[in-house]
């Protein structure tokens, strides 16, 4: 059986749309949900029904969980608690019951976990970031031991794909957008994110699992994401739109540039809304929340700051 692997939806519908077409197109069997299927844009029940149409297997992810009441927003930026405050006050009882239904964790068919955040907390698992080793050693070793003997534990919730492998007790990251799984390795997997990618790639994002080939191959997506950034800035989940003849594609290539050049987070405070796309967002937000000393060493540090939530 052939598994497409999505994840951090985020309640955009256009680019969940022509992933599940493109889904199809590939002859993927199954499809397996990393979570955050809600949250900065405003289509929260639209995605979940789709997602429940195509007999999707999911877990919750932390905005999920949010926007339900479950989680507090104290971890959030300024936009994530915005978007949950509005989807709270819109979202359908029927996607209200089915995201408290979610479990944190789930195994597929023996060959694959599915997580949003990390394997290895026992509690709080959807808030982790694996965005080191020593964390990703952490929920490989939870893997090792997980009673479904899979080896390959997927997990969003960072926005940017990737493959770790360990093996012979060294984790190392496995380039390429096809990668041969080794039968004496365990992988952590992520599909990076349908509906906001923070890869310097606007298309979105997931990744087939093919167990029986032992391959993992990312896809990428074209979708116009115009009139889903109008509806989120038209609900007032994103600023007014500042120099509106500077088009998409140019947008993005300049924010691809600056961040090559360290300079992409300077640009964001000097500009706070020259370019569309919620990471520009969160980084206000940061500096919004009194973080500004925080930021500022991030961006000495010639890296982009942790989007957090």
């Amino acid at each position: 059986m052939k598994y497409a692997v999505v994840s951090d939806i985020h309640a955009n519908l256009p680019a969940l749309t022509a992933v599940l077409e493109a889904i199809a197109a590939d002859g993927a069997q199954r499809i397996v949900c990393l979570g955050d299927m809600t949250g900065y844009h405003t289509q929260p029940d639209a995605c979940v029904r789709l997602l429940r149409e195509a007999n999707a297997l999911c877990v919750a992810g932390n905005h999920d969980r949010a926007i339900i009441g479950i989680l507090p927003t104290e971890g959030f930026c300024p936009q994530a608690q915005q978007a949950v405050v509005w989807s709270r006050e819109r979202l359908q009882p029927g996607t209200r019951d089915f995201l408290a239904s979610l479990p944190l964790k789930r195994s597929v068919d023996g060959v694959l976990v599915a997580v949003h955040g990390a394997l290895h907390p026992q509690v709080g698992c959807e808030w982790v970031r694996l965005d080191d080793d020593y964390k990703r050693a952490q929920s490989l070793d939870a893997l090792a031991v997980h009673p479904s003997g899979a080896r390959v534990c997927a997990f969003g919730h960072t926005h940017r794909p990737g493959v770790w492998e360990r093996q012979a007790g060294a984790i190392r990251r496995v380039e390429g957008d096809t990668v041969t799984l080794r039968p004496d390795a365990w992988y952590l997997v992520n599909p990076g994110s349908v509906g906001e990618p923070r890869d310097d790639d606007p298309r979105a994002s997931y990744l087939l699992f093919d167990p029986a080939a032992r391959s993992v191959r990312f896809r990428r997506v074209v979708y116009d994401r115009s009139p889903v950034l109008a509806a989120t800035r038209a609900a007032g989940l994103l600023p007014p739109q500042r120099l509106p003849w500077l088009g998409e594609p140019a947008r993005s290539r300049l924010k691809k540039i600056l961040r090559r050049w360290g300079l992409y987070g300077v640009a964001a405070l000097q500009a706070s809304a020259l370019f569309d796309g919620v990471d520009l967002q969160v980084d206000l937000g940061l500096v919004a929340q009194g973080q500004a000393d925080a930021h500022r060493q991030v961006l000495q540090a010639g890296r982009e700051p942790d989007l957090g939530a």
